[in-house]
């Protein structure tokens, strides 16, 4: 065998080895991976507190309307990357309100609320975004739909001295994994609370009437609004233009309750202390722990 002969071989194996990798990046990307937290009182076409309720009136309509919204996303999301990865999370009351039987069957479901991270279970750093679907403002505020953190016991929550709701807590959550909140959608005082915080994509599905009664949105109408934030959402996220809500550490939680029992029981955790009759404070390692506490706080102590 020749030397020319040997230095074609190696220059054609050498082109041959760059044409690869130059190929390669498109077909070794990892599937686009999505979780979904789903809560009730921000779905379209809800506008009584009884249609969140099991034994409420027209609570069958509210799965139907959930139902029916979470399809929405998960379509639009599928018609541009029909290999991603969905997890879809029940976030609302007993975490049992979608008739997930109509899901793509692609779509992994969580259903149950006994579980450590609620809104949040199963989110972890190899999701490339999250979605908040149905969402409501947080506690106290006015201009809300069925407005509240959490439960009825708790009026104000702050983290490293930031007021947040359910929506700012679950995205601290996910920014302690670097995971970034894509999309907000809800009653326009979520959109406008979650959209100012977190600088997400947002979907107003209804405005308040009163905290109690909503102006509503067609639900057919919302579906295609949140088709639209999703296609919104996944340019962004292309484009490397979302950043995750990360609080860093420590986390430093302050929470007020409606009931001074309440605080005068959460005194009995080690490193728990007494801002006022109805604050406590704690110090938190990071997110995740803050995370877990906040959440046997208000779901697992009962007053």
């Amino acid at each position: 065998m020749n030397d020319r002969f040997v230095h074609r071989t190696r220059a054609a194996c050498a082109v041959l080895a760059l044409a690869g990798l130059l190929a390669s990046p498109a077909s070794a990307q990892d599937p686009l991976k999505l979780f979904i937290s789903v809560d009730m009182e921000g779905i379209g076409g809800i506008g009584s507190p009884s249609m969140t309720s099991s034994s409420g009136k027209d609570y069958a309509t509210g799965r139907e309307l959930l139902t029916a919204e979470v399809n929405a996303v998960v379509e639009a999301i599928y018609a541009r990357n029909p290999e991603a990865e969905i997890l879809v999370n029940d976030s609302h009351g007993d975490h049992q309100n979608a008739l997930h039987t109509r899901f793509d069957p692609r779509v992994v479901y969580i259903q149950g609320s006994i579980k450590p991270l609620g809104m949040v279970q199963g989110l972890d750093g190899t999701f490339d975004g999250a979605i908040f679907i149905g969402y409501h403002a947080k506690a106290g505020d006015p201009d809300g739909f069925l407005a509240h953190t959490g439960s009825g016991s708790v009026k104000g929550l702050w983290l490293n001295d930031v007021e947040v709701g359910e929506g700012g807590m679950n995205a601290v959550l996910a920014g302690f994994h670097g995971v970034p909140v894509i999309l907000a959608a809800g009653d326009s005082a979520a959109t406008a609370e979650l959209g100012d915080l977190l600088g997400s994509e947002t979907v107003t599905t209804k405005t308040a009437e009163t905290p109690s009664s909503a102006r509503l949105v067609h639900p057919e109408r919302v579906q295609e609004m949140l088709a639209d934030g999703v296609d919104r959402a996944l340019d962004r996220l292309g484009a490397g233009g979302f950043d995750a809500y990360d609080l860093g550490s420590p986390v430093r939680i302050r929470m007020r309750f409606a009931s001074t029992t309440h605080v005068d029981i959460l005194m009995s955790i080690p490193g728990m202390s007494k801002v006022d009759g109805y604050t406590v404070a704690y110090t938190a390692r990071n997110a995740d722990e803050a995370y877990r506490l906040i959440r046997m706080m208000y779901r697992f102590i009962s007053v």
